[in-house]
């Protein structure tokens, strides 16, 4: 790994940004800018990749990459097929997947105000464990 490159990442990433005073948000690049408002403030913040996961298992475990790959592909397809047929994922310590239903609802365009009927669909959430929520905000 170069020395430039950050763990679990990839160099040439985009930057995400961050709420300046926030943990996510460098201390040097926080500020403020006129009546108090809190500028945005960019801190390049790693993608963690299936290969990223798969390097993991092989330094910690000592699986061959071959191996540590497959199991990282069989580990997201069991998520994937429970997800499609229909039920929820719970990782103790994570969070949990979740499938939620909306229905029919009438929505607005909002240039014209002409009311158009959004379709019945189901939506893919995640809510983080507590522990995950305390590991994040300290």
């Amino acid at each position: 790994m170069a020395d430039s490159q950050m763990p679990g990442g990839k160099m040439g990433q985009a930057p995400k940004t961050a709420r300046a005073g926030t943990a996510a948000a460098g201390s040097a690049s926080a500020g403020t800018v006129k009546g108090g408002a809190a500028k945005l403030a960019t801190k390049t913040v790693p993608t963690l990749t299936r290969a990223d996961l798969s390097d993991e298992l092989h330094r910690a475990i000592g699986l061959s990459r071959a191996e540590s790959a497959d199991l990282v592909e069989q580990v997201l397809d069991s998520i994937g097929e429970a997800l499609l047929a229909g039920g929820n994922v719970k990782l103790s310590s994570f969070g949990s997947f979740m499938l939620r239903r909306k229905g029919l609802r009438v929505g607005r365009n909002p240039k014209t105000g002409v009311e158009v009927p959004i379709q019945p669909r189901t939506v893919l959430t995640f809510r983080p464990s507590q522990l995950l929520r305390q590991k994040i905000n300290d």
